[in-house]
Formats: structure tokens, C-alpha cells, sequence
């Protein structure tokens, strides 16, 4: 099967489509897809550089986090799926490939009224914000959460679920264009970063003293503006570190505040944990994707083949939303 292999760790010339050993046929709970799409994501630029492994069984050679396709093979355990049905997922690698071995419980059918290339930009940014947010974050109808890097496929995917809950959304990117178009996905505010005073205090003067819930999917360089806008028993969700990974600041703060503080990622958690998480989103946010109420953020697509230049692409921040390579 062809696939994308990483030749060594570098930059997006060390990327080429290899054949490679079809993965062995589906046992007990497993299921073969053909994978038709699968979006690109940062950690894919984090693994071609060598500073992204991934968990052990998973080849460090071909990367891919998500993907949307059909059912090839079953094993004998699985019953709720069947040869050709349409179906997208989380994996923690490989998923960049013609065909993936993957678990039936952490599958999800598409919705008849998405294309494989739409779906394919959904499992990673879509589970990650609806876990991060709503399961972890407790996001409740009324309350206002703050997104940092608005325009990237999770924080777009955060701002539409979150107002088809009933919650206010602000936003932060250091692009004015993103956060224009942010708003007609339902962004209600938007902060241009990096310009004149810091977000908190752009924030804490138009919000009446802070918000509920954060999602910063930027680090430790917004990591003390965070705590600071944040309002008693307020909820900071850290999903990405772009801006580094270390921050210097006042515990009392987080004291006195009773902030929350919490870390996650998806790649790292057991096959129980996903197919959790993967089942909560289908419950709760597969209807509204149905229904039209929400959409997927697909910013370009790439041919499997023009691999390298999809990775610059996405290196270069141009991306609103998601990149999605089609197989």
C-alpha cells in the first residue's frame, strides 16, 4: 500500500509516498479501513523532526493522527460495523496510509452529508476541543470561554461547538483576517494578539473581569495573562505550546482564584480513554453535524503526493482551519 514515510528527521524534503506492508487482517475488535482522507496536524511536523515520537507499536516512520474512510475488514468480535460503511476516527499514528488497522470502539460513522475530505478534517480538532472543553473544561451554557489561536482547526472547531451550546466566545490570533473570519463561525469577540496592551487586560476592560473557561492551544508565553483574565473557580485548558513550554507565576493567584489548571492530549491515552472520548463526541456533536448546525473547517486539501508541500503549508500559519490530504 502507499503511504507517508518519513526517509529521516528533518524538514519536508525528507517526506516521500513509500510502498509498504499492508497492515495483517482484522482479529477480535479490530477493523481495516480504507482510508480516503486524513487531516494534518502540528504533531505530524513535530514527528517529521524527530521531536514527536510516537507510543510504542506505532511506526515513528509514518505519521498520521486522524482519518476518515470505509470499512475494509472486520474481526470477528465486531458488531456494530460492516464492510463498506463509512466511518472517521483518532488514531496515534499511521493513519496516513491507504489503509489502517484501527479498534472498532474508536470509530464513528460519518454523517451522509459530509464528503470523506470533510470528514477527514474532524476526529483530532473536533474530540480534542469537545474533550478539552466541554468533558474536562465544563464548559455550561452561559458562561464565556476564551480560545487562543482561533483560527487553528481545533480552536474553530472549539468556537462553533461552543456556541451551539450556548456559551460566549472570544477569540485571540495574531492574524486580523483569521479572526474576521472567525466571526462568522460564531466568534463574538475577537482580540488581535500582540498588539498594543496584553489580552487580559484588553479582555478583563470589554468582559466585565474575565472569563470562564480557556483554551489555549499557544503555551507558556500566554500562560500568566491566562490566570490573570480567568474568574474564580475558572478552568484553563493547556493544549498546545507553541509559545514554549515553560512559565513563570504567581501561585497565589491560582489560589486565591480556586483556578483549575489541567494538561491534556489525545495521542498518549489508552485505547479505553479514546473510545471514550470518541464516543462522547459522537453522542453530542455527530446530530449537530448532521443537522448542518455545524460544519467542518477545511482550509485546503493536498494529493497524497504533494506531501512535502502540505507540510510547508501548514508550517508556513497560513491554514484556516484544517489541511487534508486525500488518499
Amino acid at each position: 500500500m502507499k503511504a507517508v514515510y518519513i526517509r529521516s528527521f528533518g524538514g519536508p524534503e525528507t517526506l516521500e509516498v513509500r510502498d509498504v506492508p499492508e497492515p495483517p487482517p482484522p482479529s477480535g475488535t479490530q477493523v481495516l479501513v480504507r482510508v480516503r482522507a486524513a487531516g494534518l496536524n502540528r504533531a505530524d511536523l513535530l514527528q517529521r523532526k524527530g521531536a514527536y515520537p510516537p507510543p510504542q507499536g506505532h511506526s515513528a516512520n509514518i505519521p498520521g493522527l486522524e482519518f476518515a474512510g470505509e470499512v475494509a475488514a472486520i474481526g470477528g468480535g465486531v458488531t456494530d460495523y460492516k464492510i463498506g460503511d463509512r466511518v472517521f476516527g483518532i488514531t496515534a499514528g499511521e493513519a496516513q496510509a491507504e489503509f489502517l488497522l484501527t479498534d472498532a470502539r474508536v470509530l464513528a460513522r460519518i454523517p451522509d452529508n459530509l464528503s470523506f475530505t470533510e470528514a477527514g478534517a474532524v476526529p483530532e480538532a473536533f474530540i480534542t476541543a469537545h474533550d478539552a472543553v466541554f468533558t474536562q473544561g465544563e464548559l455550561q451554557k452561559g458562561e464565556t470561554l476564551l480560545v487562543h489561536a482561533v483560527g487553528s482547526g481545533v480552536g474553530l472547531a472549539a468556537v462553533q461547538m461552543a456556541k451551539a451550546f450556548g456559551a460566549k466566545v472570544i477569540g485571540t490570533s495574531r492574524t486580523a483576517d483569521k479572526l474576521e473570519r472567525a466571526r462568522q463561525l460564531g466568534l463574538d469577540e475577537a482580540i488581535l494578539a500582540g498588539e498594543g496592551a496584553g489580552f487580559s487586560a484588553v479582555l478583563r476592560s470589554k468582559n466585565g473581569g474575565g472569563v470562564d473557561v480557556i483554551l489555549d492551544l499557544v503555551g507558556g508565553g500566554y500562560f500568566r495573562e491566562n490566570l490573570e483574565c480567568l474568574l474564580p473557580k475558572g478552568r484553563l485548558m493547556l493544549v498546545g505550546l507553541t509559545s514554549g513550554r515553560t512559565a513563570e507565576f504567581d501561585l497565589s493567584m491560582a489560589l486565591t482564584k480556586r483556578l483549575r489548571i489541567i494538561g491534556t492530549v489525545l495521542r498518549g491515552r489508552s485505547l479505553e480513554e479514546k473510545a471514550e472520548a470518541t464516543q462522547k463526541f459522537a453522542n453530542d456533536i455527530l446530530p449537530l453535524f448532521a443537522s448542518g448546525k455545524i460544519v467542518p473547517n477545511v482550509d485546503k486539501i493536498f494529493p497524497l503526493t504533494e506531501i512535502a508541500d502540505a507540510h510547508r503549508y501548514l508550517e508556513s500559519n497560513r491554514n484556516f482551519g484544517k489541511v487534508v490530504l486525500e488518499i
